[in-house]
């Protein structure tokens, strides 16, 4: 296989504030989102994490997109590395998560052409690629409307529509269906489905049995900040369902609790 992401031994460690603490029920004023965690993926294929809320989901994608840096360790992306070359590393991935919003004030059209220039795509490149993906997402009927007035589900569509504006071989999604109606994940699953056809590599995280069932090749089960299990989809779920194997895993590393 043509490995084209190599994670090796990231760690991060947050301080929490007062109100954190309070939210987490926990005097410790150091929160380990993240421990020493270890993980491939190849050119081509969906790999999934799949863990609980405040499992280390989000920190390790956020880490693999160079929005925040690793307190040790390193991930390789296509070669280059997180941590020392991340202007590298941008210019190759998309990035999407719930945390990140579109600017209210303008609109799908504008943000598209504007991330497609910040990225260097030529004008003819980009005009004909935001036709094809406008039609595909239905955006094309509100391509001039501002993001504020835009439903849920068409906001999301145009967040993955703008992020691939620079047609980028990786793409990491944070909870991609996270919060929308039926319709819209459908739209937004087939859709990935279809990079991995193109050859796109896809990083998600999620809590969804169904979503790592449907798209993911291999997945990782993140606990605690640590990786317990990372193989195929087959493999890991053992001759089980998923769900069933998730919490099986789940009590063993909290010690039979729930």
């Amino acid at each position: 296989m043509d490995e084209i992401l190599r994670v090796e031994g990231i760690s991060k460690t947050f301080t929490l504030s007062k109100k954190q603490q309070k939210i987490e029920r926990t005097t410790l004023r150091k929160k380990v989102a993240v421990d020493n965690l270890s993980f491939t993926a190849n050119r081509g294929e969906i790999f999934g994490l799949l863990g609980p809320n405040g499992a280390g989901k989000t920190t390790t994608l956020r880490i693999l997109a160079t929005l925040i840096k690793p307190d040790t360790g390193d991930a390789m992306l296509d070669g280059y590395s997180v941590v020392n070359e991340e202007e590298e590393v941008r210019s190759r991935i998309a990035f999407l998560t719930s945390e990140l919003k579109l600017e209210d004030f303008f609109t799908p059209n504008y943000l598209f052409d504007f991330f497609a220039r910040l990225h260097g795509v030529p004008e003819t490149e980009a005009a004909e690629r935001k036709r094809v993906m406008f039609e595909r997402f239905g955006i094309d009927k509100f391509a001039e409307v501002k993001v504020q007035n835009l439903s849920t589900g068409m906001k999301q569509k145009a967040s993955i529509v703008i992020s691939l504006a620079h047609n980028p071989d990786i793409i990491i999604f944070d909870e991609p269906t996270n919060g929308l109606d039926v319709l819209t994940a459908r739209t937004v699953t087939d859709f990935l489905a279809e990079m991995r056809q193109q050859g796109k590599t896809i990083i998600l995280s999620t809590h969804i049995f169904s979503l790592v069932e449907k798209l993911c090749d291999r997945v990782g089960i993140i606990i605690d900040g640590r990786l317990t299990h990372c193989d195929t989809l087959d493999a890991i779920r053992d001759g089980m369902s998923l769900e069933d194997r998730f919490f099986e895993i789940y009590k063993e590393q909290k010690g039979g609790e729930e």
